[in-house]
């Protein structure tokens, strides 16, 4: 029961191999086990290197540095790997925000650029309509002075023409009076008389009675 429980020598064997650290571009885990065991008899036989507790010490905690190296790495590289991508996510966010962020300003600037051209047709309208304004201004007092002007005008023409109106009445009256003042006197009377004979016997000499 005991020995079928271990591993067969070759699992022990890759095991202890795969849990040594190589370098891919310098040797293989092989190569690194069949150095490390040449160097160490080497030293053995030729006694510059003496077994004893410290160096199985050495050994075993080099094993399970290598182990825990082992167990480690694989963890290690996930959670390496995930806040890799949670800060690759993060700035994908970041500049997906950032640019949606530099749209909406320049959206925002055409906007205000159409504001403006709005903004200065509608000052130019509102000039325009201040200037009509001041114009129809002017315009209404030149009617307005016009109409009293007028007005005066009319109302000295019509002191004029009852002015003459009465003139030309006390004229009338004067002549009429005069007239008929001559009338009344007897001189007037003869004469109107000889001067009416006159005419008939003018006429009679005439045949034309």
């Amino acid at each position: 029961m005991a020995s079928s429980s271990k591993p067969p020598p070759e699992e022990r064997a890759a095991e202890i191999v795969n849990s040594l650290p190589s370098s891919p571009g310098l040797v293989t885990k092989t190569g690194s086990v069949i150095l490390g065991t040449g160097l160490l008899a080497t030293a053995i036989s030729q006694e510059l290197y003496v077994v004893n507790e410290e160096s199985v010490i050495a050994a075993g905690f080099f094993i399970l540095i290598s182990f825990i190296y082992k167990a480690v790495k694989e963890p290690y590289r996930d959670w390496a790997e995930g806040h890799i991508k949670r800060v690759r996510d993060i700035l994908n966010a970041s500049r997906t925000e950032h640019t949606q962020v530099v749209k909406e300003r320049i959206e925002s600037v055409e906007q205000m650029k159409d504001v403006v051209a709005v903004t200065e047709g509608l000052f130019a309208l509102s000039k325009e309509t201040a200037q009509l304004e001041s114009e129809a201004f002017v315009q209404r007092q030149k009617v307005a002075l016009a109409s009293e002007v007028k007005a005066v005008l009319d109302s000295w023409v019509r002191f004029e023409q009852q002015a003459k109106e009465s003139e030309q009445a006390d004229l009338v009256k004067t002549v009429v009076e005069n007239v008929l003042k001559g009338l009344s006197s007897e001189k007037t009377q003869k004469d109107i008389l000889a001067s009416a004979v006159a005419e008939i016997e003018q006429l009679v000499k005439n045949k034309a009675i």
